[in-house]
């Protein structure tokens, strides 16, 4: 319960003092809620007395109905968490996630998949909050409740009091075998959902390769394997913790037959009158309560902590951290100085000793085969990582020493593949600076040549893109997320190979749009065809992760290397064809 505390107080985040006092409202409303139980224990003995002494019932009376009416006001004020609070707390954990994620080094979250990510943003979160709200606060009710009406039936006739020590004494192995049998299903359930989870993302994003593979529908293996993997884990969950079930709800039955039966023989035996073994009875039967409602709690219980568990993990993730000496840079010149680095479970490293400067206001390409640590180059300009050795600066400033939101306040990326959000054309491009107005998002648009095919669209630029702008063709995206980028207009410009995969005459359209994004910018590109880089003011050649070549399109020719080779080969290419017989 410590550990699910903690995880509570941590889901909480900036509600957790509130969080607390509603702890200790629940707690002193379960002692009022007791003391009106144990108030039946005299009551009944003075109603059973010969004459009656009414002053004494009534004075009884008044108590029972002065601690009602005081639980009340406090199971009001305890509500108020779960009715004012609930929907802050969800919504602000949320926004912690999302902040989390943002900040997450990019290595941590690769290794997540979307769609457990999606159950930890999403179902985990409202588990969670149901946890604070609610669940903690009837834990401490039916803990709290029965343990004081234990030691007052204890107090009433010690015998009794030993039935209800000994049904506790042999109901907790029942129910720490319980919880370790929930714990253990529930973690496999939680896996299994977030397995499914991420198939199903899988599924409907690739759904034109399932198509195209006839592995759509009920002929979807992998889906089908994660659905089938789920229902095994919930059916072996729920048989498992089957006879502890049946075993505990067997003691609570025996127990208050127990307790009735010894209370009847110290009737007859004359120890006992008949109405204080009603009020011990009714004080039993409210003390078992927690004992029989065990199971579900218990389930209820992993449930939340699996899910405070998943969040927990995720809010734990330690950032990149943030070095002293930072400084907003005032020139925007990228250097690399000795860089080594190693992607995490990686032996091979991706980058050693890698040295180079990419001038302000110039363009840099970086070319090589795949694999070489052109992409790496980016990572770490961007601070997706850290390298192991050495330093990036961004206009003599050490990258590792800025907030990420004020390094990437400087600079603008353009993938090579494109994300669009479900959304107009205008919102996606406003993306790039959200307080822009209409008219500058509109001129970003033009500079990316976005308004030449707006135009033919009915309703323009309020025309929704479709999920992963799937409304649009390639070289449409990219000119949105050149737009984007113009709009941003962010000093520096990194560009991921952003036109390898258009078509000819797409690709001409989009690279008018990145000369006028790239016009006076400090701008890294990295190059799959060289024709594309041969103005570049520097190239620089990859090769297992070091620079082995580097300097202009023409001076690199004329030193019969690597880079020579690779435009040989694809200048060569450009001669293939495909005929009746091969290439030619």
């Amino acid at each position: 319960m410590k550990r699910i505390r903690r995880l509570m107080l941590l889901a909480a985040g900036p509600y957790a003092a509130r969080f607390r006092a509603t702890l200790r409202i629940s707690v002193i409303a379960s002692v009022v809620q007791a003391l009106a139980y144990a108030t039946f224990i005299p009551l009944l003995a003075v109603l059973a007395t010969d004459p009656v002494d009414t002053g004494t019932a009534w004075l009884w009376v008044g108590v029972l109905v002065v601690l009602v009416i005081v639980e009340g006001g406090l199971r009001l004020r305890e509500s108020a968490f779960t009715f004012d609070y609930w929907h802050l707390v969800t919504g602000d954990t949320r926004t912690r996630l999302g902040d989390r994620l943002r900040s997450m080094p990019q290595q941590e979250l690769g290794r997540r998949a979307a769609g457990d990510l999606t159950m930890v943003v999403g179902p985990s979160v409202t588990s969670a909050a149901t946890a604070i709200s609610s669940f903690s606060t009837l834990f401490v009710q039916l803990v709290t409740v029965p343990a004081l009406l234990g030691v007052v039936v204890l107090a009433v006739d010690w015998r009794m009091g030993l039935v209800l020590v000994a049904a506790v004494i042999v109901a907790v192995p029942l129910l720490r075998r319980l919880r370790s049998l929930s714990n253990q299903g529930f973690r496999r359930v939680d896996k299994a959902d977030g397995s499914a989870a991420s198939r199903i993302v899988e599924y409907v994003q690739g759904l034109a390769v399932f198509k195209a593979t006839g592995q759509a529908g009920a002929s979807s293996t992998r889906l089908a394997r994660a659905f089938a993997d789920q229902h095994a884990a919930h059916a072996t969950s729920n048989r498992s913790a089957s006879i502890p079930v049946a075993a505990l709800q067997f003691l609570v039955q025996t127990a208050l037959i127990a307790l009735l039966t010894v209370g009847m023989a110290l009737v007859l035996d004359a120890r006992l009158t008949v109405p204080l073994l009603l009020a011990v009875a009714v004080a039993a039967a409210r003390f078992a309560e927690p004992l029989s409602a065990a199971a579900t709690m218990t389930k209820l219980f992993e449930m939340a902590e699996a899910s405070l568990t998943r969040i927990g993990e995720v809010l734990d993730v330690r950032e990149l951290p943030v070095r002293d000496g930072g400084r907003t840079p005032t020139s925007f010149d990228i250097t690399f100085t000795d860089v080594d680095f190693a992607y995490e479970g990686r032996e091979e490293c991706a980058m050693r000793g890698v040295s180079f400067e990419v001038p302000e206001r110039g363009l840099t390409a970086l070319v090589g085969p795949s694999g070489s640590g052109k992409t790496t180059v980016t990572r770490l300009i961007t601070r997706f990582a850290d390298p192991q050795e050495g330093v990036v600066r961004l206009g003599g400033v050490d990258v590792a020493s800025l907030p990420p939101v004020e390094l990437m306040r400087h600079i603008a990326v353009v993938f090579q593949d494109v994300y669009l959000f479900d959304d107009t054309i205008l919102a996606n491009i406003a993306m790039g600076r959200p307080e822009a107005t209409r008219d500058e998002i509109l001129a970003a648009a033009r500079a990316a040549n976005v308004h030449t095919f707006v135009e033919r669209l009915p309703q323009g630029y309020d025309t929704r893109v479709g999920e992963i702008g799937s409304s649009l063709s390639g070289g449409e995206r990219q000119r949105i997320s050149i737009a984007r980028a113009i709009l941003k207009d962010a000093p520096v410009v990194l560009l991921d190979e952003p036109t390898s995969a258009l078509d000819t005459e797409s690709e001409v359209v989009v690279q008018q749009a990145i000369d006028n994004l790239v016009t006076g910018k400090t701008v890294v590109v990295i190059a799959h065809r060289l024709s594309t880089v041969i103005g570049a003011d520097q190239i620089l050649v990859f090769e297992r992760g070091e620079v082995i070549q580097r300097g202009k399109h023409t001076e690199l020719l004329e030193r019969d290397g690597r880079y020579a080779d690779m435009w040989t080969a694809q200048e060569g290419a450009k001669e293939w064809r495909l005929g009746a017989s091969g290439p030619v």
